[in-house]
């Protein structure tokens, strides 16, 4: 007993980090089925105990929960039963599965649950990300689409504000070069995408500069709480758990200290509306506010993760960077300028290959958003309970590949990849051109730390503390 007390114990703090693993599944049963037909048997799956299910079988091996379900999968198949709690999960971790599920029966598995967390922080799951299929959805996803991270939106002012902001990344690191130490990159990129987020989705006349930082820090905590598998997510039921764990009534603060920052946000924006009502003046469509906590959440942590995941890559493949940097430095000055623009990235051919790479690596969401079936579903054979939760582990990332898939597929793939792409390109090619890197404190490229940390995005354990050394191009 006091065995089990202790794996429980450190099950549920393994299981803290699950919850962005979890994809739910969506399907009619099969009612249809001729009665010759063998009756439907549930995916495979390891043992489980009672109450806690498979929650200690996520102990043991692989520190990260997506690797562990990986290791499990390579025992059970890729279609895999499993319990967490009270919660039962099916975990999905082939190419063949994921498009199955994904694109072709993409239509019956359009939910997702309305997690406690998503309930408190979305406002009862009226956001993009949470809130059920159907005509609300399609025209939040439109707006989103057309306006928020449109192309001609992110062409628009992405250029001119990332040129902007770039420079003053650039001179902010030759700064800390010149001073001879190394510098937190991880620190510098998640301050540089509170930056470029807020302008670029906000418009900078809206957000109040002394509120931008503890906006998005208060941002980065609520994604924790939404990246986390709690015992409230494991045992719903136990009304004596959500008491208990205290975990609602943080979260409920964490939130309205964003709400009152988003109240300001948005009176901001009605007061320059009104303004211009009153002065006959055209009203930008592209200042619609619809879904942006959405957007301003998931797009300051993916983009710069991706450019951390990247520059350790490369720090550990020395000769892997040099090519990266040759190639850029070589286009920036036949080009006879000093910042990679986005006209430059496609003509990056390699620096495309390296960042495809690293999200192979090192998805940003390895295990994707849940989904959730209200239905029995029969698939290939299989019969997958009602409220069976889908857990989808899958060389294009942008949803066509199925043994590829960092940002999702199908109608509710994330619609911010090219923005958020557009970015982390960016910004990697001007930190590749501008300086060379070096490992802090006398580390050697392979013993550069690697490891993970999942919430509802994929990150490194620890900060990336580098070395800059400012880069001046020689003519030949």
């Amino acid at each position: 007993m006091a065995t089990i007390t202790i794996s429980f114990t450190i099950l549920v703090t393994t299981s803290l980090l699950i919850i962005s693993i979890l994809t739910l599944l969506k399907r009619p049963s099969n009612s249809s089925s001729s009665s010759s037909k063998p009756p439907a048997r549930l995916p495979p799956g390891p043992w489980a105990l009672p109450v806690i299910g498979n929650l200690h079988q996520m102990a043991i091996g692989s520190s990260v929960p997506h690797r562990r379900l990986r290791d499990l999968a390579k025992q059970h198949g890729p279609l895999m039963r499993l319990r967490f709690g009270e919660v039962p999960i099916v975990v999905v971790s082939s190419a063949e599965w994921a498009k199955l599920l994904l694109q072709t029966h993409d239509v019956h598995f359009l939910d997702r649950p309305l997690l406690p967390a998503a309930r408190i922080i979305f406002y009862g799951g009226r956001d993009m990300g949470f809130t059920p299929y159907g005509e609300y959805w399609r025209q939040m996803r439109k707006v989103c689409n057309m306006g928020l991270l449109g192309a001609t939106r992110v062409k628009s002012l992405l250029q001119p504000t990332m040129e902007q902001e770039v420079s003053k990344l650039v001179a902010q690191t030759r700064a800390a070069a010149a001073a001879a130490g190394p510098i937190n990159l991880s620190v510098v990129l998640f301050d540089l995408g509170s930056c470029v987020n807020s302008r670029v989705v906000l418009g900078m006349s809206a957000v109040r500069q002394e509120q931008v930082g503890l906006f998005f820090s208060l941002t980065k905590q609520l994604m924790k709480a939404l990246g986390g598998f709690s015992l409230v997510d494991m045992f719903p039921s136990s009304d004596l758990l959500r008491r208990l764990t205290g975990a609602h009534a943080e979260l409920k603060k964490l939130h309205a200290a964003v709400d009152a920052i988003l109240e300001t946000i948005i009176s901001d924006h009605e007061a320059k509306r009104s303004s211009a009502a009153m002065n006959d003046e055209e009203e930008e469509e592209d200042q619609d506010l619809v879904d942006f906590l959405d957007i301003l959440m998931a797009g300051t942590n993916t983009w710069n993760a991706v450019i951390e995941w990247a520059l350790s890559e490369m720090l550990k493949n020395p000769r892997i960077m040099k090519k990266a940097q040759d190639e850029v430095r070589q286009l920036v000055f036949n080009g006879k300028g000093d910042i990679v623009d986005e006209a430059c990235i496609n003509q990056l051919h390699y620096l495309q290959l390296v960042v495809t790479e690293t999200l192979r690596l090192h998805p940003s969401g390895p295990l994707n958003v849940p989904r959730e079936n209200q239905e029995t579903v029969v698939i290939q054979g299989y019969r997958i309970p009602a409220k069976k939760r889908f857990l989808n582990t899958c060389t294009d990332y942008k949803g066509l590949h199925f043994q590829f898939i960092p940002f999702g597929a199908g109608r509710r793939m994330c619609p911010g990849v090219h923005y958020g792409t557009t970015i982390a390109k960016l910004v990697l090619a001007n930190l590749l051109y501008h300086f060379d890197w070096e490992l802090a404190n006398g580390v050697k490229p392979q013993d550069l730390d690697m490891e993970e940390r999942l919430g509802l995005d994929l990150r490194r354990k620890n900060d990336l503390v580098i070395i800059p050394i400012p880069y001046h191009h020689q003519a030949a």
